[in-house]
């Protein structure tokens, strides 16, 4: 957000450079800041590095994303993919006191899109003075020397992701719309029936749909394969009976849905990094 406008009114101004350590490990802010916005103020780009959060402390404003305006209310938060076309600015007859962050990193495409940002960017949030803390933490530590002001702002940023994925979800409009029956019905079933052998196609006809159309209904609601979902799921269920049973191994591998206890420490110990055995022995120290 530059000073574009001699009406707006910049509280905190912040840059900064990240170091390529810094990129390579955390989410870093490039760009941050405090503005008390005039009548004037409107940011339109064509596509710009990076994401942007916008919290609107009080007044309102509106972006833009899609071709669609979306408006923006004190307690919104906005989440905004600055690689896409986008434009924001303030409600004229009110406008915004907003803090923003401009951030990189290799996860942010991928949680963007998760929450339906590019369809929804507006996230109305429970407290807007909890979510200002992150900003705050971020605005003291982005231009901090030392390795732990990286390690900071990465934290600020998680929490503000976290954040998002709970409006999101507390929304009647959020994520759930956007999980498609199909795609609930097969999380459903293989919750109650992971000890059961379970196939892709399997679900595809429970569901009425074909193998490919469901797994890339699935990839895009969850992030991951139906399959992947399960062995991950499996090996939680596991987890739960190796800490409250003393069942053997072979037992708790059939329980948790493998017929095979070779696989099964095998991909226990891929997820974990431990064999079913140290994980039990560890854990109950």
């Amino acid at each position: 957000m530059a000073d574009l406008f001699p009406d707006n009114e910049f509280l905190t101004n912040l840059w900064a450079t990240p170091t390529e350590w810094q990129r390579d490990l955390f989410y870093c802010a490039v760009r941050a800041g405090h503005l008390r916005a005039g009548v004037t103020h409107r940011i339109e780009r064509q596509a710009y590095p990076g994401h942007e959060w916008i919290l609107c402390l009080s007044g309102a404003g509106w972006v833009k994303i899609q071709g669609r305006q979306h408006a923006v209310r004190r307690g919104d938060l906005v989440w905004v993919n600055c690689h896409r076309p986008h434009s924001y600015g303030a409600a004229p007859d009110n406008p915004w006191e907003v803090y923003w962050i401009r951030a990189e990193g290799r996860d942010l495409e991928r949680f963007e899109a998760m929450l339906s940002c590019a369809s929804r960017p507006v996230l109305e949030l429970a407290n807007v003075n909890e979510a200002a803390l992150p900003f705050e933490r971020v605005f003291r530590h982005m231009n901090g020397t030392r390795p732990s002001d990286a390690a900071a702002c990465h934290a600020a940023m998680a929490e503000l992701v976290a954040l998002s994925f709970a409006a999101r979800l507390n929304d009647p409009e959020g994520l759930r719309p956007d999980i498609p029956d199909a795609v609930r019905q097969a999380v459903q079933h293989m919750r109650l029936y992971y000890s059961k052998p379970l196939r892709v196609k399997d679900l595809a006809d429970l569901t009425g749909l074909s193998e490919s159309t469901l797994g890339r209904q699935f990839r895009t609601a969850m992030g991951t394969s139906p399959i992947h979902w399960l062995r991950h799921w499996r090996i939680n269920q596991a987890k739960r009976r190796l800490l409250e049973s003393d069942a053997p191994i072979k037992e708790v591998a059939s329980l948790a849905g493998y017929a095979d206890q070779f696989f099964f420490s095998k991909d226990f110990k891929r997820m974990t990094g431990l064999t079913p055995s140290q994980f039990r022995l560890d854990e109950r120290k």
